[in-house]
């Protein structure tokens, strides 16, 4: 049995998020995935210390959203969650 084009775009998603992590957490954050949209935008949940965090959106725009949209062409948009 194959993946669902959702399924497997998820999985690319949650892969590309994977290699990311570690230098969020190195800084006593984190991140999580929360939904991907029909439109192919990413929304993501900040988690410790990136709550709040002036630099969290840099971290958004410069690291994740730029990977997720360069590795993974189906990806439009990357927002975090309020």
């Amino acid at each position: 049995m194959t993946d669902s084009p959702s399924e497997s775009l998820q999985s690319r998603v949650e892969a590309v998020l994977d290699l990311i992590r570690p230098s969020v957490q190195e800084d006593g954050g984190d991140f999580e995935l929360l939904e991907i949209s029909k439109e192919g935008v990413v929304t993501i949940r900040f988690l410790g210390a990136c709550i709040g965090c002036p630099s969290s959106e840099m971290t958004l725009r410069d690291g994740i959203a730029q990977n997720l949209r360069t590795m993974i062409p189906e990806v439009t948009d990357v927002v975090a969650a309020e």
